[in-house]
């Protein structure tokens, strides 16, 4: 039978120390500090024709877990950070087909401001760049914007749609053949094909056009985490890629569903909406070398849990410190954070302690953990199940060993099998992520 051809693409923490104090991470605690460990990652991740290499963000240093900012530091998986749109305009110049996408959250910029950079990086990549949308979930990050906390869960979505909407306007006030560069008549630009947009909504104005050059693909990628209803309903009318994470193949199944449904009722081709699940596989030399390497891996407790705790509760904005870890969730918790992942967490009844590990034990249940010939295996028919459209894969504190254990063990093994692409086909991030 023939199985279901999907996409790869990398989520990455933050454009943070990835490997601080862990094995296997040589130099990375210094040298991706000028971003070169990230470049060496982009490299070999496109080596490996992955459809994209994702860069999250936040712009505060939590103080949820335990009431204090000192777990965030002690491991800096929250802080130091770095600004992912910086990244992003260097890994465009060693890298020539994959998608690079930024995150930006709406609540801490303007839309013009968005449209132009975002453009100015789709031309630096000549048409591979992403913004991943983000709408703020922490009031500490309100407040280093000017306000004392974040607008309600879904009013921050009403917020986004409309700001979404004025940048769309802005990338599309420049028509295609704008620009004629006319020697004979000395027109660089024909002033008829650059449009205002004259937006003056509920939360945003902006008069237009855009001073920048139309963006290489007309409108960059969009790509979106939210899983909540409201989450759900942003996703369908505007992404073109979606971050999400579910329990078990089934929800996973019933979540791409979902989705895609919501999306045809918007007037989309649902076949548009690629919804790619977080995933951490774990490659060994054989079985037994990937289950030991998965419980070394989780071997420091201590360690283990707070990382996990506090960057649960810097993004739902609760503080699991407060729980027994060896407890589920109550039911009825509620956010004004990151309301589809607590709810994930809330349903699935699993040990708070057990949820820390995350996509590790979310692997380890789907079986991807062994050699790369039995996972490549085992995501190929996951995927079967679930009916597309592909794994973002991560981990937490990333090494040069783990990423060539995924690029050229694992994804040579799905090559293989012909469930992933050997190489590109087009020129721009949309148009390759289209291409099945």
């Amino acid at each position: 039978m023939a199985q279901t051809k999907f996409h790869l693409g990398w989520f990455q923490d933050g454009f943070r120390a990835p490997a601080w104090n862990r094995r296997w991470s040589g130099t990375s605690t210094r040298d991706w500090q000028d971003g070169s460990f990230y470049l060496d990652m982009a490299r070999s991740f496109e080596r490996a024709c992955f459809d994209y290499f994702m860069i999250e963000d936040n712009n505060y240093i939590p103080d949820v877990y335990g009431g204090s900012e000192a777990a965030y530091l002690k491991y800096g998986q929250r802080a130091p950070k770095h600004d992912p749109t910086a990244l992003a305009a260097i890994m465009t110049q060693v890298t020539r087909r994959m998608g690079i996408v930024a995150t930006v959250a709406t609540s801490e910029t303007t839309p013009f401001h968005l449209a132009r950079l975002m453009s100015t990086l789709d031309h630096l990549s000549h048409g591979r760049i992403g913004w991943n949308v983000v709408t703020g979930s922490n009031d500490r990050a309100a407040q280093n914007f000017g306000q004392e906390q974040q607008e309600p869960h879904d009013k921050r979505y009403d917020m986004a749609d409309e700001f979404v909407e004025t940048v769309r306007a802005l990338w599309s006030s420049w028509d295609e053949g704008a620009v004629v560069m006319d020697r004979e008549s000395g027109i660089y630009v024909d002033h008829t094909k650059v449009h205002t947009i004259d937006h003056r909504g509920e939360h945003y104005a902006s008069r237009g056009p855009l001073n920048t050059l139309r963006s290489p693909q007309g409108h960059p990628v969009l790509v979106q985490a939210g899983v909540s209803p409201r989450g759900r309903a942003f996703t369908a009318r505007h992404s073109d890629s979606v971050i999400a994470a579910a329990n078990n193949l089934d929800d996973m199944r019933d979540l791409r569903i979902s989705i895609r449904g919501l999306a045809a009722e918007q007037g989309r081709n649902p076949d548009d909406v690629k919804i790619l699940f977080l995933a951490q596989p774990m490659i060994g030399e054989t079985e037994d070398d990937a289950q030991r390497k998965a419980d070394v891996w989780m071997a420091d407790e201590q360690r283990f849990l707070d990382f996990g705790l506090s960057t649960l509760a810097s993004v739902t904005t609760v503080d699991f410190a407060q729980f027994d870890p060896d407890e589920p969730l109550p039911l009825g918790l509620t956010t004004n954070g990151h309301q589809g992942q607590l709810d994930n967490m809330v349903k699935s009844r699993k040990p708070l302690r057990e949820l820390t590990t995350g996509v590790v034990v979310g692997s380890r249940e789907a079986g991807f953990v062994g050699t790369a010939e039995s996972v490549a295996e085992r995501m190929a028919e996951a995927m079967d199940h679930v009916g597309g459209d592909g794994f973002l894969l991560t981990h937490f504190t990333p090494t040069r060993r783990y990423v060539d254990e995924i690029c050229d063990g694992l994804v040579p093994a799905l090559q293989d099998r012909g469930v992933v692409r050997t190489e590109y086909a087009h020129e721009t991030f949309k148009e390759n992520l289209l291409a099945f």
